[in-house]
């Protein structure tokens, strides 16, 4: 692409972190979208990269009002509603009655709106059912981009309990030389916190990919805890609450 091509209003937007496709297009149709100052409305509208593209200020107080939180998921809880049927997914947990109430949230708690509108937020990315620990559930399409997009550059964190006997060669390969599904898994960081826990540092999240590289090198997952996101750590949230996310809390 050079800078004499146009490119769709709803990409440059989301490119630029204003917020997502989706989102774009929302404003768009609601005239809430301004190239170089003026309101653009049609869908499927192109602009040049160099152009000024921005929301209007309706806009942005939506984007604004976008509740992100941070849940301490239990096992035996699915992370999304259409994982799997039986099970109950971690948005029937977020309630009043499960808001953490703690020194260190009653800054963000106070920003919350008197009714909860649980509406529109969704996990971005999932936690299997048998592991325990952080997930992000958000309204914020920008957000789940940054957490869950095919190059998202943010590390996720677990404490790994497992059995069995690792070698010097296996943790090497837990940290680079696996393969998953026929695709090289990226570099990660894996070294013992203790004699029974590994600890696992990934910027990437195949399907119970953890796991799946503990069966590889002769190890079996007996207990695995996600306990950050990016700069967001799970901390003293109890199991089963949650949080909301900061003011100047980022990912």
């Amino acid at each position: 692409m050079t800078t004499s091509e146009k490119v769709r209003i709803s990409k440059l937007l989301a490119d630029r972190g204003l917020c997502s496709r989706r989102e774009a297009d929302r404003y768009i149709e609601q005239g809430l979208v301004l190239v170089d100052g003026k309101v653009v409305s049609e869908l499927g509208s192109r602009a040049y990269p160099h152009q000024k593209i921005e929301l209007a200020r309706d806009a942005q107080a939506q984007q604004q009002s976008k509740l992100t939180i941070v849940l301490n998921k239990p096992i035996g809880i699915v992370s999304h509603e259409d994982d799997d049927r039986r099970y109950t997914p971690a948005i029937r947990l977020i309630t009043q009655d499960t808001l953490w109430h703690h020194a260190s949230t009653k800054a963000a708690i106070t920003k919350l709106p008197a009714r909860l509108n649980t509406r529109g937020l969704a996990p971005a990315g999932r936690l299997d059912i048998d592991s325990t620990g952080m997930l992000v559930l958000t309204q914020d399409g920008r957000i789940a981009r940054l957490l869950i997009g095919e190059d998202s550059p943010i590390e996720k964190e677990y404490l790994v309990r497992v059995e069995g006997a690792l070698s010097a060669q296996g943790l090497k390969l837990l940290n680079h030389g696996l393969s998953l599904d026929g695709q090289a898994l990226r570099p990660a960081k894996v070294s013992w916190q203790n004699e029974q826990q590994l600890r696992f540092v990934l910027r990437e999240g195949k399907k119970r990919q953890i796991r799946r590289m503990c069966e590889l090198v002769g190890l079996k997952v007996i207990g695995l805890k996600r306990i950050r996101i990016g700069k967001i750590v799970l901390g003293q949230l109890p199991l089963g609450q949650w949080r909301p996310l900061g003011e100047y809390e980022r990912f």
